[in-house]
């Protein structure tokens, strides 16, 4: 309790409270305080999401700081909120996010401040609900709000493609959803009458409904993580989005996703996820390998980053779906560190972008000249990005690759050449865009960072050091609820592998 207050209702609430408040400033003569009270509200919804870290009990599978309220008696649909070890400590990253790119937004929005800063902090609000909820319909209605912040974030704020680029954002991700609802609405037949998250995971469904049901939430949740071939709308998103739509995206709304598959795939339809995590596992490996080669292609560094998310987020769904706790508890280290290392890169580009008005490799050269400062924290996230050790990076891809070899030698194998493509296209733009020569007058005139970028990227920096120096604190939360997830979806096919709780220190 905060104040007397529910802790998950005041995460979520408290910041769609002061987004309303920061849009009641009104037009941009009022932006400097529209940017402080955002600010103030961004740092006061990551502070009241420490207690569910801090007071949260690590032995316990169960649902912690549990909500439940009658919303719509009629039709059984309950304001019900809880958090595992899976979920909370995604509420506390996308929490941790929101002053982060309210600050990188700073003095770069000049047109419509109150309406952008506004926009993040309700976003942020929602995605907490959607990590939060346990009443399915709950969750759906948070999950389709979360588009329509984004969509006016890329819509608005984005570059000269912006409304191409929105749009099909908007259309892939609602046209997921809809196969979703329908099996919502058939899992509430199932259970009598119920839209209980929880109750679904004990429902014994026959076989055939359990493929038709994970094919469903597989339409939803594949799109936006996103998983090949349903990808194609990040890149665009990801190139016209301002730097914080792009940060918010990669670091937290591809997480959604991923999470979708633990919440509600595997634990609802565990014998059907047996039985195509073959199709899983290929999806995967093909984002891991051919979508790394694509962002080798890449001109822009926007676009190379966002595939090399795609890229990433592959060896989180091969992580799932090889059905042990080295794989799973490594994807979900690696959704995290993914958080820290893309956020950081894409505000790193912004950085640029805001000084020389252009995402081209070629349009730069030297710039470690220029900006040494800035040029040290690049590198370093970009070392992170492939994946080297000592930084969060390594943790999660290292993990994934020993749960892969327990179940298929292949598997690891394949995955295992994310390192070398990851470090191939990231080292590739890195010496390209910092080292050698000054290539013209726009990078001659650059200046280095100022304070305040300096203090995001070093918070960045503390987090990605951090977590791959000692990763016990984010390890040891999750340990409990992984192992009880993989006990839930086990079958004699396919035993499931218990990890010790001291393999990660």
């Amino acid at each position: 309790m905060i104040f007397g207050l529910p802790i998950l209702s005041v995460a979520i609430w408290l910041p769609i409270l002061f987004g309303v408040l920061v849009m009641a400033t009104g037009n941009d003569r009022n932006a400097p305080l529209a940017r402080v009270l955002a600010l103030v509200g961004g740092i006061l919804g990551f502070l009241v999401t420490l207690p569910l870290y801090t007071g949260f009990d690590k032995l316990s599978s169960g649902m912690q700081f549990v909500e439940n309220v009658e919303w719509i008696p009629h039709f059984h649909i309950n304001y019900s909120l809880g958090v595992d070890g899976i979920s909370v400590l995604f509420i506390l990253l996308n929490s941790f996010f929101t002053p982060l790119v309210i600050l990188a937004g700073w003095q770069v929005i000049e047109k419509r401040v109150s309406q952008y800063m506004a926009a993040f902090l309700i976003m942020s609000g929602i995605v907490n609900g959607v990590f939060a909820a346990l009443d399915a319909m709950l969750f759906y209605v948070f999950w389709e709000a979360m588009l329509i912040p984004m969509f006016l974030i890329i819509g608005v704020w984005g570059g000269p493609n912006r409304v191409y680029a929105a749009v099909k954002f908007f259309l892939y991700t609602l046209l997921g959803s809809l196969l979703m609802l329908i099996a919502f609405i058939y899992l509430y037949n199932q259970s009598g009458n119920s839209f209980s998250i929880l109750a679904y995971h004990a429902l014994p469904i026959p076989r055939f409904e359990q493929i038709l049901i994970f094919i469903a939430f597989f339409m939803a949740f594949a799109v936006k993580v996103p998983m090949f071939p349903v990808h194609t709308w990040l890149p665009d998103a990801h190139v016209e989005a301002p730097t914080g739509g792009s940060v918010v995206l990669a670091a937290i709304m591809l997480k959604v996703g991923a999470y979708g598959f633990l919440r509600f795939s595997m634990p609802i339809a565990p014998d059907a996820s047996h039985e195509l995590s073959g199709v899983m596992i290929a999806l995967s490996l093909v984002a891991v390998v051919y979508i790394g080669l694509v962002a080798l292609m890449q001109a822009d560094m926007k676009k190379l980053v966002a595939y090399s998310s795609i890229s990433h987020m592959g060896f989180v769904t091969l992580g799932f779906f090889i059905f042990n706790a080295y794989g799973i508890e490594g994807a979900l280290l690696q959704m995290i560190s993914h958080g820290f290392v893309s956020g950081a890169l894409f505000l790193g580009i912004g950085v640029l972008y805001d000084r020389v008005h252009s995402r081209q490799i070629a349009d730069y050269g030297g710039v470690a000249h220029k900006m040494p400062v800035f040029a040290a924290f690049f590198v370093m996230f970009a070392m992170a990005n492939s994946g080297l050790p000592g930084t969060s990076g390594f943790v999660g891809e290292f993990l994934v690759i020993l749960g892969a070899v327990k179940a298929n030698f292949w598997y690891a194998f394949l995955a295992a050449t994310t390192l070398i493509f990851g470090a191939a296209y990231t080292l590739w733009m890195v010496k390209r865009v910092f080292f050698g020569a000054i290539a013209n007058e726009h990078v001659e005139q650059l200046q280095d960072v100022s304070m305040r970028e300096k203090v995001i990227l070093l918070i960045l920096a503390l987090c990605v050091l951090g977590m791959g120096l000692y990763p016990l604190p984010f390890s040891e939360i999750m340990h409990t609820s992984v192992n009880d997830l993989i006990n839930h979806v086990s079958s004699s096919k396919i035993p499931a592998m218990v990890m010790p709780a001291a393999a990660i220190n």
